[in-house]
């Protein structure tokens, strides 16, 4: 009865959204969890991409069982930007699950969001929940992402290890920058056993708005080597703080117009060693735009901009230059990430594939 009315209360709010221009894209409908710890909650996380030309807004995950519950991006997910949805399983019964949830919004079309696995007393198996090997030790995340803050708030990120050593085992995160704290729970483990590693960000000790980025190292014990084998990368992006803005200058504001988003220079790249892409950037908005900060986001690129302040529809030009022999062999894209003073999305990004 439960799951009818379910299924009822979404398709009556999928009419209501019917007619809407933003489209959603999952990156992968169902999660599979694989093995669950009994009574140890497990996460399962979407990615979403709006894929259509006005701003995605995601009203309501609803899901079906009191036994998981959901949080998703809140604010307005613009044209090619990503978000994410996040759904959390207690694992309280123990057995085979297969659960849904439905996810609404001004898209085109309702969709559901599935997550299935098996809840079992111990867990044996660390290749589902742990598929990263760092030596004997397995975690969770390959790379350590904060959510964006603004100066002041101080975001999480908790990474599991498993230890499949024989020996005993103290892991700790090394050469942490100052503005990262960490807690280790328990301090020990034992062969087979789990714990976490939970690193703080404290933005406050952030200077520059945008991206900061480090390497740390996951260690057996303190003192342990240092090398890319353990080399974890960490990310964290300051964004600027609006908490003080009126409401009369915020409906005014400005806003950043791009006219990539994503691109492929392959072809290009093919045929020379350099390639060169151009980027217009237009204020769309109602007062004057400030380009506080452009980075790129991996090697091989070089950016120049022409203009940093620019009035309400005046353009400037973004010039990006790749060059072929600087690019990662592990990667298939450079990223370029910009901040602005526009208070309703201050981070835009842009995609360069090659």
């Amino acid at each position: 009865m439960t799951r009818i009315l379910f299924i009822i209360v979404a398709q009556l709010l999928f009419i209501l959204h019917a007619h809407s221009q933003a489209k959603l894209l999952v990156d992968n409908e169902t999660y599979d969890f694989g093995e669950v710890e009994w009574k140890r909650p497990a996460t399962a996380l979407f990615n979403i991409t709006n894929t259509g030309d006005k701003p995605l807004v995601i009203s309501e995950i609803i899901p079906d069982c009191a036994c998981s519950v959901a949080q998703w991006t809140t604010a307005p997910i613009a044209p090619g930007e990503k978000g994410k949805i996040e759904v959390t399983f207690d694992a309280k019964a123990l057995g085979s699950f297969h659960k849904s949830v439905a996810l609404l919004s001004n898209a085109d079309e309702l969709r559901y969001l599935h997550f299935k696995g098996k809840v079992v007393e111990k867990l044996k198996d660390f290749s589902k929940t742990h598929p990263f090997a760092i030596g004997s030790l397995r975690i969770d995340k390959q790379e350590i992402i904060f959510p964006d803050a603004t100066q002041g708030e101080q975001p999480t990120v908790e990474i599991s290890v498993a230890n499949l050593s024989n020996k005993s085992y103290e892991p700790v995160i090394m050469h942490l920058p100052s503005y990262v704290t960490m807690e280790v729970n328990p301090p020990l483990l034992e062969h087979g056993e789990r714990g976490s590693i939970k690193l703080t960000l404290n933005s406050e000790q952030l200077s520059n708005v945008g991206l900061n980025e480090s390497t740390v190292y996951l260690s057996r014990f303190t003192g342990d080597k240092v090398s890319e084998e353990n080399a974890i990368p960490l990310r964290a992006i300051l964004l600027p703080d609006f908490a003080n803005l009126s409401a009369s200058d915020k409906a005014r504001a400005p806003h950043l117009e791009v006219s990539i988003k994503e691109t492929n220079i392959s072809q290009l790249l093919a045929v020379k060693g350099k390639a060169r892409c151009d980027i217009t950037l237009t204020n769309t908005g109602a007062s004057t735009l400030r380009i506080m900060n452009v980075q790129v986001v991996g090697k091989g690129a070089t950016v120049s901009l022409k203009k940093s302040m620019l009035q309400p529809n005046q353009s400037t030009r973004l010039r990006v230059t790749i060059d072929k022999k600087a690019l990662s062999n592990e990667a298939s894209s450079v990223g370029l990430l910009l901040i602005t003073n526009n208070p309703k999305q201050p981070k835009t990004e842009i995609n360069i594939n090659y």
